[in-house]
């Protein structure tokens, strides 16, 4: 069991509030007694950490996480499970706990504004969601400082990645290769980033003086491998194939490429294929997957220090939504 800033207090025979302010480096002690509580601290594991720091800003230290799981992938999600991940780490070595924020508490339900004010949570962080739930709007319209790295409304802080550069990036690479029918596989439209990489593919066909029609965007039905390989299937049967395919996911291109070699069509020899977010299985996948890669460890990062510095804030800060750059990376489905 962790030990509690009552438990050093106890073991030195200090007060709690002597404690307090030496673990978090405020207030007149005698440099003595720091030394003494620093060495007994080191000794004993113990972390500054929420304890020590309700007593001296009254606050929870805990933060809400909310992933409202839209792809059905669960947490092992790989592109979203990184930035969770790294967002834990940031926010846990500056002294805060996360929580799921979920619709029930014991045996009743609760909206996630409900259920964060019963936690007192002092942030939320919003992974996943969709901006047509009530739920969600509540909470970005809440008190309560948010953030989020999925979902865009107009006054929520959101940290995500430029959808437009990746496909900009995609169709530059399939000119550079000489391709004339390219063609967008992308995902559900209940995805912000699915539409938005959509619409920025159109763009950027355009501004390549290349027609994009209807047929030459396929929605997949789902966000998984079998999804992709549906599609796959339905472009395989098609009278006019395309010769390179941007994909707007990783996971949904593997299904994509499985579907085409069942039907005999090689890639990348007949059909190039790139994905999107460059999880770790892309390059371990054969044949390893050209991708546009999202830096998932910089969206967790950015996003725990803006809302650590919202949380901290006397004022509520305006939203600002924060774009990262993404990058090409070559590998075998486009030769």
């Amino acid at each position: 069991m962790k030990k509690t800033i009552i438990d050093l207090a106890k073991e030195l025979n200090l007060s709690p509030s002597t404690i307090s302010k030496v673990v978090n480096n405020k207030g007149k002690i005698s440099q003595e007694t720091r030394d003494r509580v620093m060495e007994h601290v080191k000794a004993s594991g113990y972390v500054a950490m929420s304890n020590a720091r309700i007593l001296s800003a009254k606050k929870s230290h805990t933060i809400g996480v909310v992933y409202a799981d839209i792809s059905q992938a669960g947490f092992e999600h790989p592109y979203f499970s990184r930035i969770l991940q790294s967002f834990k780490n940031k926010v846990e070595s500056q002294g805060y706990d996360i929580v799921m924020i979920v619709s029930v508490l014991g045996r009743h339900e609760l909206s996630y504004l409900d259920w964060a004010r019963n936690k007192k949570v002092d942030g939320i962080l919003i992974v996943m969601g969709s901006i047509n739930r009530a739920n969600m709007i509540e909470i970005v319209n809440s008190d309560i400082p948010t953030i989020s790295t999925d979902i865009l409304m107009d006054s929520l802080e959101s940290v995500i990645c430029d959808d437009d550069m990746g496909a900009r990036l995609a169709v530059e690479h399939a000119v550079s290769l000489g391709k004339k029918r390219i063609m967008m596989v992308s995902g559900p439209d209940t995805s912000r980033a699915f539409v938005d990489r959509m619409d920025a593919f159109r763009r950027h066909m355009g501004r390549q003086g290349m027609t994009c029609r209807d047929s030459d965007i396929t929605i997949a039905d789902g966000f998984d491998f079998d999804a992709g390989y549906r599609a796959g299937i339905m472009i395989a049967q098609r009278d006019t194939r395309p010769d390179f395919i941007f994909v707007a996911s990783d996971v949904i291109a593997f299904g994509v490429i499985r579907a085409l070699e069942s039907q005999g069509i090689r890639v990348p020899d007949d059909i190039s294929v790139l994905g999107y977010d460059d999880i770790d299985f892309a390059q371990h996948f054969t044949p390893s997957l050209s991708t546009i890669a999202q830096d998932a460890e910089g969206i967790g990062n950015v996003a725990a220090d803006r809302l650590l510095k919202m949380i901290e804030s006397a004022r509520r800060l305006p939203p600002v939504v924060t774009k990262l750059p993404v990058s090409l990376k070559v590998r075998e489905s486009t030769g």
